[in-house]
């Protein structure tokens, strides 16, 4: 029952593959083109040259002059958007139709009755990874109830274990790409931390010319360092806060699934000999 699931289960994390590779170019590209076309528009330098200083109080021009960084952190910050987006909405269809407080309690209250067929009609109606689950457990429990082959003990850890395989094979969906997100909190701010070495090399490049101190330099390089830090420390704020808020919501998936299995195993216990 499980390999046709299984076969799902690598065609999904193919064409993923695809797409978050389609994701981190795209990424890549968008960045580059916000930064050159955006950021490098001429109307926001002095004399229209970007070579020259951002107008007064410009800050498109004032990131342009953070340097070639820069596309990369915006590359960052636009792949924790896109991942962010794409978990919640799987992580909500993992979910399901209905609140899974209310399809617990569902659930449970089909198992007290003995209404097996009622919970799995639930599990067809409320659908995603949760349900898949739970429908699993419910559909062993049907094959164990009618099957003399095993005893009682051998039936519940049958029905256990097919409540496993089928967590196994729904809980990798539900944390694919998180560790895009983890990684990235971490990527950003190193690539934050080398704009800023590289800016203060410039800067302190500027003030070691001798005679007057070239303030165009100067202020370029200071720009170019604190452009790459804000950039950097505010990606990973966001990939961190992400993550967290992503891994909470996968938790309280996964508590659920433990919960209404153990209502099933109990169930069993409980009205087989």
């Amino acid at each position: 029952m499980a390999a046709p699931q299984q076969k799902k289960q690598t065609g999904d994390q193919s064409a993923g593959g695809f797409l978050n590779l389609a994701i981190i170019i795209g990424s890549l590209v968008l960045g580059w083109a916000i930064w050159h076309f955006i950021m490098g528009n001429p109307s926001n330098f002095e004399g229209g040259n970007p070579v020259n200083m951002p107008k007064n109080g410009n800050l498109l021009g004032t990131f342009y002059h953070g340097g070639f960084l820069v596309p990369l952190a915006l590359a960052l910050l636009l792949i924790v958007i896109a991942f962010s987006v794409e978990r919640f909405l799987t992580i909500q269809r993992a979910r399901g139709k209905a609140q899974v407080e209310s399809f617990s309690r569902q659930i449970r209250a089909n198992l007290g009755q003995g209404d097996i067929n009622g919970a799995i009609a639930a599990c067809d109606k409320q659908k995603g990874s949760v349900a898949n689950v739970v429908r699993q457990g419910l559909k062993k429990y049907q094959e164990m109830s009618t099957s003399t082959e095993f005893n009682k003990e051998q039936k519940l850890l049958n029905i256990q274990k097919e409540i496993e395989e089928a967590i196994a094979l729904e809980l990798p969906m539900m944390e694919k790409n998180l560790v895009i997100l983890s990684t990235i909190s971490s990527i950003a701010t190193l690539v934050g931390l080398l704009g800023t070495v590289f800016g203060m090399i410039k800067a302190f490049s500027a003030l070691a010319n001798s005679g007057a101190p070239d303030a165009s330099a100067l202020s370029l390089g200071i720009s170019e360092a604190l452009v790459n830090t804000a950039l950097g420390i505010g990606t990973s704020c966001l990939a961190i806060l992400a993550y967290n808020y992503f891994t909470t919501k996968i938790d309280k998936l996964t508590y659920a699934i433990d919960e209404a299995g153990y209502s099933i195993s109990q169930t069993f216990a409980a009205t087989h000999k």
